[in-house]
């Protein structure tokens, strides 16, 4: 069951999630996991994934060599504990370093945050202790993240507008297809971008391609009149809303009522946020190389595509902005079902009461009971909103689900698991 409210936020704005006072602190993991998430919120989508995926890294690598509870992902020895050093502390200290260094006009708030978290815990030996953990974590991590394809951008431009090539659309630059470079950035878990590439999309004569341009055309105008108003909010609050902004608020809820330890937090939230990170690379890795056109554009050329069941629409414009770069597979779709898997796997598919909402899409506040809603929803948003058929949300899913079920299996697993697989 899912419900919409259009009345007041449900919850607290990011900045005001963070004005946490100390000794309302439970879990220094998850205060600084809705840190980072705020922290990087100004970035693009995957660059926040990325970056994201450091920070909950070096946290775990920092609290996991005090706790010993799971296999490091970095080399054995790489980081060292003292005996009784503080994992509260490390974990304050391991997410400071990594904002910090990357987010340095933050640096101001970042320090008050981590004075009035390191606050909370006793001085003494064992805080000092684990404070030098995190920033030994924090620095390893980050080094080993260090030229790592994320940068410097590139772009796509294409050289030809036959059927069914993605076109630079309403919202691009004279740069062309944005984010090139990112199906070259290095995986945190998967073999390789391409461990699980998709195939080709539908043909274009194909009545399945027919079945869900005809959709989007009718459902996705920003002028379309059989769009239902819940439909409308979800595409304008998915719009808003990147899959780290979804899926650390949803983990962060899951977490509390499962009541889950720091340590199995800190594993927790690495693992989703280095599979949103993964599926980014593996999603770019596919959109590029099949470069499809994006709905706006195959409507305005409908009459090149030499399928009968499909008309062209002079006048089509979506009802959100298509991001620059080319269509198959959904992106959002990706990165949302490979934290879905992740996230079913770690906290088991039941029934729970979990809350959205986003202080940039002001009176919309989204209400689930189960995780494949939040999915559902997102597949919705990105078809009603005008910017991807069908196939392309349902390519997504099937490669998301792919690389949540791998990293599961195959990164950071419990200390006295057996080996599943090698990365």
């Amino acid at each position: 069951m899912r419900t919409y409210n259009k009345g007041s936020v449900a919850l607290a704005s990011m900045t005001a999630m963070l004005m946490i006072t100390p000794a309302a602190q439970a879990d220094a993991v998850l205060d600084w996991n809705a840190i980072m998430q705020s922290t990087v919120a100004a970035q693009a989508p995957f660059p926040q994934a990325r970056f994201a995926a450091i920070a909950q890294l070096a946290v775990f690598e920092a609290v996991n060599a005090i706790t010993k509870e799971y296999k490091p992902y970095l080399s054995t020895g790489t980081i060292t504990a003292p005996q009784g050093a503080s994992a509260d502390a490390a974990a304050v200290a391991a997410a400071h370093v990594v904002l910090k260094t990357n987010f340095p006009a933050a640096a101001a708030m970042l320090d008050a945050l981590r004075a009035s978290s390191l606050a909370a815990i006793p001085d003494g030996p064992a805080k000092s202790a684990g404070i030098g953990v995190g920033e030994a974590a924090a620095a390893a991590v980050m080094a080993a993240r260090n030229n790592d394809g994320s940068s410097p951008a590139a772009f796509y431009l294409p050289i030809l507008s036959t059927p069914g090539e993605w076109q630079i659309t309403a919202g691009c630059t004279p740069a062309g297809g944005a984010f090139y470079q990112w199906r070259n950035v290095k995986p945190f878990g998967l073999r390789s971008a391409a461990q699980f590439q998709l195939d080709e999309p539908p043909a274009l004569k194909s009545a399945r391609y027919a079945r869900d341009y005809n959709e989007v055309k009718s459902v996705g105008a920003a002028n379309s009149t059989v769009r239902p108003r819940d439909r409308t909010d979800v595409a304008r609050y998915y719009a808003a809303t990147s899959p780290v902004g979804v899926w650390n608020p949803v983990a962060r809820q899951l977490s509390v009522t499962a009541g889950d330890s720091l340590s199995e937090n800190a594993r927790a939230f690495a693992l989703l946020n280095m599979t949103l990170s993964d599926a980014a690379v593996a999603t770019f890795d596919t959109k590029y190389k099949y470069t499809a056109w994006r709905p706006e554009t195959a409507i305005l050329m409908a009459q090149t595509d030499g399928n009968d069941a499909t008309e062209a629409d002079s006048s089509f414009t979506p009802l959100i902005v298509a991001p620059c770069f080319p269509g198959y597979p959904s992106a959002h779709a990706t990165l949302s079902y490979s934290a879905r898997e992740m996230l079913e796997r770690l906290y088991n598919p039941r029934r729970r009461s979990l809350i959205l909402s986003n202080p940039a899409v002001p009176g919309i506040t989204l209400r689930y009971t189960r995780l494949k809603e939040i999915t559902e929803d997102i597949d919705d948003a990105r078809v009603y909103g005008g910017i991807h058929f069908r196939f392309e949300q349902e390519a997504g899913a099937d490669l998301g689900r792919r690389v949540g079920e791998y990293l599961y299996k195959n990164v950071i697993s419990p200390a006295s698991a057996c080996s599943c697989d090698s990365r």
